[in-house]
């Protein structure tokens, strides 16, 4: 019996690490049709939240890259270096937080990837690691530009606003690959609480933030995209899109 116990343990352990790895793979060349964020949105709704939400995929090359350069300034500027983690921001956040959990996330864009496609909203020290394990595969089998792509398509700009080409229609009345950089910079302002904080009309908050992001789009300059597009993923430098 502590035979079969141990078989049993050992399976459940290996698929544990083994499925995420197989999910990583499906949607390296499938666009989700839905995700763990969405879900929960849905499942159990926060106040605000409509009956009706509104998404369009659009590919990388069809999101202007004043766009993609403004969420990389205002959320992970080491996005194009490191490999899914800021480990020093990580080892920050895991010494000031609580016997909860982490309160505030340090996360890497590859981070909020992994959690807002296959994870779901909450504060513990388990979907942490869960997530670290996702991110790092992700940068091994995705590389930067689908990483960046997943994100702007997933990622929630207002309530049941999801994704860049959604959230620019609904603000701007114009298509993501028209993004100016002062919009661009105007959607990535509200990322940190899309509830709360608007894109369009600017409270004072969004105006100065919007200040700062452009600020730091301009240090960065394109050749920070350039990066992006040129990392491999594992799949790229095996030739495995032949």
């Amino acid at each position: 019996m502590l035979a079969g116990f141990k078989r049993f343990t050992i399976k459940l352990i290996l698929s544990a690490l083994i499925v995420p790895i197989v999910l990583i793979i499906i949607l390296k060349f499938i666009n989700p049709p839905f995700w763990g964020w969405e879900i929960s949105r849905t499942l159990f709704p926060p106040q605000g939240y409509p009956k009706q939400t509104h998404h369009q995929w659009v590919n990388l090359d069809k999101i202007s890259k004043n766009m993609q350069l403004a969420v990389i300034a205002s959320e992970d500027q080491t996005f194009p270096e490191h490999h899914g983690i800021d480990l020093n921001a990580t080892l920050f956040v895991l010494e000031h937080s609580g016997k909860n959990g982490p309160s505030r996330g340090a996360s890497t864009i590859t981070q909020q990837t992994a959690k807002n496609v296959f994870l779901f909203p909450c504060h513990s020290f388990i979907r942490k690691g869960i997530e670290l394990y996702f991110a790092l595969w992700m940068e091994v089998i995705w590389g930067k530009d689908r990483i960046l792509e997943t994100y702007l398509n997933v990622i929630e700009f207002g309530p049941g606003i999801y994704g860049v080409q959604a959230a620019s229609e609904h603000f701007f009345h114009i298509p993501a690959s028209r993004l100016s950089a002062q919009q661009a910079a105007q959607l990535a302002a509200v990322l940190p609480n899309p509830y709360k904080i608007k894109a369009s009309p600017m409270s004072n908050y969004v105006y100065q933030r919007t200040l700062w992001i452009r600020k730091q789009m301009r240090q960065l300059g394109m050749v920070t995209l350039n990066k992006v597009y040129d990392e491999q993923s594992l799949f790229k430098s095996f030739n495995l899109y032949r």
